[in-house]
């Protein structure tokens, strides 16, 4: 059967591999070697680990599959994955990208690629028709879209962005982290290029760090990334990229809880009177719910409230919860939940979190896939203290 006939549960398990050729393994073998014999100087399959490993192979050939793309790269995070993607569009040349984006993402636009490669950088709200376009400039050479968005779950309408832009040597590029594949597919929907933290989602159980871009038809682009992920050295460890094969096997299982989970927890905070606000693009009453159905299967397994009180009562909230993890990052099996002003959108200008709303009250939750009454009480009975 060809790939791109099977249905994406199938995908997950079986694309990237087969039984291993020497042994019949079902799973990949992890290849530790950082070098390899060569049968004579310059004749090899793989020459050093850097620049290609066996086991790397099938974790980029799998997420080639589950993305549908032609070109994917495996990177040691997902802000190394960024940096290789700006690196291989050079330099004096700008960004438009939307407003609400995860904030390391602003961090290393702003203070390192400004600063080293004289990168402009314009975020707008790409989720609204407000004339956006009016900011592309002659050097642009890149839309940057993050959808959902971090923290505000905001929805930008990719097929649309695509087909707003007059220019088709700017590249739409889609972080697809918040969504995972199982819900959304960019580049059928006209992005030119996906990229995920694969600490999240794909990885799914909170021990790996990862990134990853995935490039549809676009071999020039793809020979830079491929050059500069050899050269500067970011890449996975052959542990890790076994790791996230594994992981990804149970993708498509794990995504159906957290859909389901968050949800459920969605409407029922919304009814909740200590809660101002729910943002979660899977409600009626959301107003990106019309683009959520058009372009995800799934509403995903993050939402984001905005508590009734003060910094003091959402400090108080946080402290007391419970089955929720006090933490940074996102997508694991377990119910994490974090303070995005203080915690992940800490390195962002307070004046400028305060502009996207990104308040002293906004609390983000990760739902896992525990058992929905579980969470619900440990909500409840945490939001009763405040």
């Amino acid at each position: 059967m060809n790939t791109k006939d099977k249905k994406f549960n199938s995908k997950v398990i079986h694309s990237g591999h087969g039984a291993d050729e020497d042994t019949g393994a079902v799973m990949p073998p992890i290849h530790l070697s950082s070098t390899f014999k060569q049968k004579s100087p310059g004749d090899f399959k793989y020459e050093y680990a850097r620049t290609g490993n066996p086991t790397r192979d099938v974790l980029e050939k799998l997420l080639c599959e589950i993305e549908d793309g032609e070109f994917g790269f495996a990177f040691s995070s997902g802000m190394a994955a960024i940096s290789a993607l700006s690196d291989a569009l050079g330099g004096n040349y700008s960004i438009l990208s939307s407003d609400d984006v995860y904030g390391g993402t602003r961090r290393i636009f702003d203070k390192i690629k400004s600063v080293n490669q004289n990168v402009e950088i314009t975020y707008v709200d790409l989720s609204k028709d407000n004339n956006w376009q009016g900011h592309i400039k002659e050097n642009t050479k890149m839309i940057w879209v993050e959808t959902p968005s971090n923290p505000l779950l905001k929805l930008i309408d990719i097929e649309k962005i695509r087909k707003s832009i007059n220019n088709q040597e700017i590249i739409v590029v889609c972080d697809n982290t918040f969504a995972s594949p199982y819900n959304q597919q960019p580049l059928n929907q006209g992005a030119d290029v996906v990229i995920h933290s694969s600490t999240k989602y794909l990885g799914g159980h909170s021990d790996i760090i990862g990134g990853a871009l995935v490039i549809n038809n676009n071999p020039e682009l793809a020979e830079k990334i491929k050059y500069i992920q050899n050269a500067v050295g970011s890449v996975p460890s052959p542990f890790d990229c076994y790791m996230l094969v594994r992981s990804i096997k149970t993708l498509a299982v794990r995504m159906e809880r957290h859909n389901n989970n968050a949800l459920e927890i969605a409407n029922y905070l919304l009814k909740h009177n200590k809660v101002n606000n729910v943002f979660y693009p899977g409600l009626n009453s959301d107003p990106n719910y019309e683009v959520a159905k058009k372009q995800m299967k799934g509403f995903g397994g993050i939402l984001s409230i905005d508590l009734k009180g003060d910094i003091n009562s959402t400090k108080k909230f946080l402290e007391n919860i419970e089955i929720f993890t006090l933490a940074e990052s996102l997508g694991g099996v377990e119910s994490l939940i974090e303070h995005p002003a203080i915690m992940t959108h800490a390195s962002i200008d307070k004046k400028i979190r305060e502009e996207l709303g990104i308040s002293d009250t906004l609390i983000r939750l990760s739902i896992g896939i525990e058992d929905v009454n579980d969470l619900k009480e440990a909500l409840d009975k945490a939001l009763s203290l405040i």
